[in-house]
């Protein structure tokens, strides 16, 4: 893997130049729109670059974007991969390490997630807390190399709190409702029955998607301070739940993304 993830580096290195971005940034699904706001210098396209993976999903862009926003040098991931899709967790999460070794020193991650919480509506923001992970795999399984992260690292504070309590302030100055919470990460791609819903909110969740976890695992691993936020798409309560289309969560991602990227751009700026 080590190899791999250096030869991946050299390349976009080269194509880059001198340019060393400070901060990651993964964008889910309907949250693309954060690009328009960068200063953008370099796009890549993910078929283009070797052993990358390609998102599948057409409403995924694919590409590797890097630039300034409000004046921070920044590489974003404009689509991000997912489990279901067929891909290795060590395959999912090897753009985290790419950028890493590219020389970013925090990674900011964003997702559609459904809502377990009553208190957490349709349209809300999220902030995660912690997470819960229901996924079948983990992409720390195999060798490690010690050079990437320690065998067993600490996952105490999978999400740095100085910039949770910022993303929290940003949002209330603007009057934009975010909540704090547990995100549970399952397999996906079929959302839930009332019963698996009603399960992920007495273990303790509060949004449920398909994505991040993941990322937030090898970021640990290498040392990498983590923010991430959810949009909450659909409401996963089981005493009112209603049958739910991509078509409709993805209208309600597109309409929050404003609220999202403006907590994302001044949460970077003061990085």
């Amino acid at each position: 893997m080590l190899e791999r993830i250096q030869h991946t580096t050299e390349y976009i290195k080269n194509r880059i130049g001198d340019f060393v971005p400070e901060v990651g940034i993964i964008l889910g699904t309907g949250l693309g729109g954060l690009v328009a706001e960068m200063e953008v210098e370099k796009q890549l396209m993910y078929a283009n670059i070797p052993d990358f993976p390609i998102s599948t999903l057409e409403f995924h862009s694919g590409k590797l974007i890097f630039g300034k926003l409000n004046g921070v040098k920044v590489v974003a991931m404009q689509g991000r991969l997912h489990y279901y899709e067929g891909y290795t967790m060590q395959q999912i999460t090897f753009p985290v390490r790419v950028m890493k070794m590219l020389g970013i020193k925090a990674i900011f991650v964003s997702n559609a997630s459904g809502s377990l919480n009553p208190a957490f509506k349709k349209g809300d923001l999220m902030v995660i807390e912690d997470h819960i992970n229901l996924q079948s795999q983990n992409p720390l399984v195999g060798r490690n190399e010690p050079e990437l992260g320690p065998r067993f690292p600490d996952m105490s504070q999978p999400y740095k709190r100085d910039l949770i309590d910022k993303a929290l302030d940003i949002a209330a100055a603007n009057n934009i409702i975010c909540h704090k919470g547990v995100y549970v990460a399952v397999t996906g791609p079929n959302l839930e029955t009332k019963a698996e819903y009603k399960y992920l909110r007495i273990i303790g969740g509060d949004a449920v998607g398909m994505s991040t976890v993941p990322e937030v695992i090898v970021a640990n691993h290498m040392g990498l301070p983590v923010f991430a936020v959810s949009v909450l798409t659909d409401e996963g309560f089981p005493e009112t739940l209603q049958p739910v289309s991509v078509e409709e969560m993805l209208a309600v991602a597109y309409e929050a993304e404003p609220k999202m990227t403006l907590i994302l751009k001044e949460l970077i700026a003061g990085f």
